[in-house]
């Protein structure tokens, strides 16, 4: 693997802790010439497999077979030669179990060699038995209740969809194989597994709509994917005094700054150079691991920015969107920073999402959600619109739920984010064209529209098919949908694993719907268009293309009868409710019981999520704020009886008030101490938890974090001990 001194990298004057520095000489080396170099994929394999082998893995990619024996452990002696002459040392099955991040357990490439000699003989050795499956310890892992602690056996298994890939840290070079993890019984545990089985079935539900338009030699669809990623960086040096940053990923105490975002300034301005020299680390990094990052800018909130890469195959780029944000977080702390993916890490700023840009792509390469240039092509893109608009019509409540989590309800519906309140918006053409179609009437498309923006040298262009709008949580936008309610620190496999499902059912229905419609004597262009007229007004009620942010929205959408979670707590129920997420089970993407055991992992994880931040602000509280109040209330003195009149009756003020602030900060800490006591007593009720958590906890949070903030504004900034916004968020810029 190429070192980070080498030849596609330049020369750095690194600091000697962090490894950051300024790059003297970016190297001219084209991107395509190493790019994927730290993976192993097809390409790899057909170089270094015999071509029965190769065959072999194509027939398994294709789905019609298991691997050999024989191509396995082919594959396991390349992947061994291929990784040690990198100076790699370990290999590990890397997994994304139920805990929001990723696991790996490193395995040396080494073994003892049978020998007649006293001496121990080490040989390197990785086998196709030890590509194919690992074998971790599942009981500490969350199950949900499925599982008990003795009941500790799980599997990891090799997902050969996903390019294998080496990783450098410190000068460490980890073989990381992307895999599966379940139980003992074949649960999946992770989160991958569901995502591949929501993949193939809704390939095979697609195949079969698309037959039915008249595509009779579609073979598969794949669900393709583009997640771009916002993240804040501040200084690695003052996070690190804050405990709520290092412990919670967000600022639980923090009085506003003066300037904040105010000025619209930061959105796509100028990069600073000591994130832009991260940017160009990050983006080298990820070259080499085969993630096709494409755009980076800064983003609304001082000190946010965003990264965005090119569309992939949903499985591959919901792995890639999982390894960019561990190596965004490893690659910050070289350059001296911390990376924050908390969706809300900063009070009264925007927070950060993962826009999840979602399409339809046949095995011809042709992308099923963008208008063609045949009438036929036009008939399908119609068609598989009004699929994908019935299916989160009919599943908006299970789509609203995937997307909740501790972080994301602090930003969710705040004039930032779109709402939890499930929405489509198609931009005025396409509604025209159904609304035609639904009243019966001839309609043609309106020809590319050209804009000119009134200067000579300026070039026109094209206006697109669909304006934005930022606001709605799930848009159109000309070839593809948008999912824009995804947290920032969630994994993309769980609100696309539903989606997948969802349309699959759709698809399923569809095909009976139609099939049906075709044997009444119509055309079949005639059924189809009659077809997409009916769903598209039985479904037209999510249609919505005003201000999803808007409290006249919330009142609409309850009138048309769409479903409106207002905190986690209802998201929780959504996903208990067998009822409503027999959508999953019936698509053989989740078990009932795989269904139950999320349901009550996402209500345990919020638990003990707002647990620790409570308990992290008391900490908080006593360690820093009330001593500085203190300090500030003692160093006063008999200030006052040197001062004269009104000035005295000023100062007076100003202490009163600190002292109201202080008794508001006593008063909410020993309320809150109480409740986490009463909320420890409910460990084995998760919601009944919950529900204390939303009545009760959150108002004493709230009061408690609004005194400790106005004690912060009235303080000597000499007695604060806590580096303030002004510093994490400008120290950069």
């Amino acid at each position: 693997m190429t070192t980070f001194s080498g030849s596609y990298r330049g020369v750095h004057n690194a600091h000697p802790e962090t490894g950051a520095g300024n790059q003297q000489d970016i190297s001219s080396v084209p991107v395509s010439q190493y790019f994927g170099e730290s993976t192993f994929g097809l390409k790899q394999m057909r170089e270094r497999l015999s071509k029965e082998a190769y065959e072999d893995v194509l027939r398994c990619l294709e789905g019609r077979q298991n691997i050999a024996k024989q191509t396995a452990d082919a594959i396991a002696v390349a992947l061994k030669e291929w990784s040690v002459a990198k100076g790699v040392t370990h290999f590990c099955h890397w997994f994304q179990p139920l805990t929001g991040s990723t696991a790996e357990k490193h395995d040396a490439f080494i073994t003892i060699q049978n020998s007649n000699h006293s001496e121990l003989t080490i040989i390197e050795h990785f086998s196709g038995s030890q590509l194919i499956k690992g074998e971790p310890d599942a009981s500490s892992f969350p199950n949900g209740g499925a599982r008990s602690t003795f009941e500790a056996r799980g599997y990891t298994a090799w997902d050969p969809c996903s390019p294998v890939f080496v990783v450098e840290d410190g000068g460490t070079r980890t073989l990381c194989i992307p895999s599966v993890f379940c139980d003992y019984h074949g649960n999946a545990l992770d989160q991958k597994t569901p995502l591949l089985r929501s993949v193939d079935v809704l390939s095979k539900e697609s195949v079969g709509f698309l037959k039915l338009l008249g595509d009779v030699d579609a073979k598969t669809v794949m669900a393709t994917l583009g997640a771009e990623q916002e993240y804040f960086l501040v200084d690695r040096d003052m996070a690190h005094k804050r405990p709520d940053l290092v412990l919670c990923g967000r600022t639980l105490q923090g009085a506003s700054t003066a300037r904040g975002q105010r000025l619209d300034d930061h959105y796509f301005g100028s990069i600073p150079s000591r994130v832009k020299i991260f940017m160009q680390d990050l983006g080298e990094e990820l070259y080499r691991l085969g993630v096709p990052v494409k755009t980076r800018h800064n983003e609304v909130a001082p000190s946010q920015f965003e990264l965005a890469p090119i569309f992939e195959d949903m499985t591959v780029s919901a792995d890639h969107n999982a390894l960019t944000m561990e190596t965004m977080k490893r690659l910050a702390h070289r350059h001296g920073f911390m990376c924050l993916l908390h969706e809300k890490p900063f009070a009264a700023l925007n927070g950060s999402g993962k826009h999840c840009n979602w399409s339809l792509r046949n095995d011809k390469g042709e992308n099923l959600l963008e208008p063609g240039k045949t009438p036929h092509q036009n008939l399908r893109f119609l068609a598989v619109l009004a699929v994908v608009i019935k299916a989160v019509h009919e599943n908006a409540a299970a789509l609203a739920a995937s997307i909740c989590s501790p972080g994301n309800e602090h930003r969710l519906g705040g004039n930032e984010a779109p709402p939890t309140i499930v929405s489509i918006f198609l931009g005025s053409m396409i509604e025209k064209i159904y609304e035609s179609i639904c009243k019966g009437e001839a309609t043609t498309a309106s020809a590319e529209e050209i804009m000119s923006l009134g200067v000579a040298h300026l070039p026109k262009f094209a206006r697109d098919y669909t304006d934005r709008n930022r606001t709605s949580p799930f848009a159109f936008t000309g070839n593809k949908f948008e999912f824009r309610a995804v947290g920032s620190s969630s994994n993309v496999s769980v609100p696309m694993t539903i989606l997948n499902a969802a349309v699959a059912k759709s698809m399923r229905d569809s095909s009976s719907e139609l099939a049906e419609a075709i044997k009444s004597g119509s055309s079949r262009d005639e059924a189809v268009i009659k077809w997409v007229g009916d769903t598209v007004s039985k479904h037209k009620s999510i249609l919505f293309s005003g201000n999803n942010y808007s409290d006249e929205w919330k009142r609409e959408a309850q009138s048309r009868g769409l479903p409106v979670l207002d905190h986690c707590g209802d998201a929780f129920k959504v996903l208990a409710d067998q009822k409503i997420m027999s959508f999953m089970s019936e698509m053989g993407v989740l078990g009932e019981s795989e269904i139950e055991l999320r349901a009550n992992i996402h209500s345990e994880r919020y638990v003990s999520t707002l647990a620790i931040e409570a308990e992290v602000l008391l900490q908080i509280v006593n360690d820093f704020v009330i001593p500085a109040a203190e300090d500030q209330l003692l160093s006063g003195g008999d200030v006052a009886e040197l001062l004269d009149g009104n000035v005295a009756e000023l100062y007076e003020v100003r202490e009163s008030k600190l002292k109201e602030q202080f008794g508001v900060v006593l008063k909410n800490k020993a309320a809150l101490e109480e409740l986490l006591d009463k909320l420890e007593g409910l460990e084995e009720d998760a919601t009944k938890a919950v529900a204390v958590i939303q009545s009760e906890i959150k108002p004493v949070v709230s009061s408690l974090r609004n005194g400790a903030d106005a004690i912060e504004q009235m303080v000597s900034d000499r007695l604060w001990r806590l580096p303030k916004y002004r510093k994490l968020l400008f120290a950069h810029a």
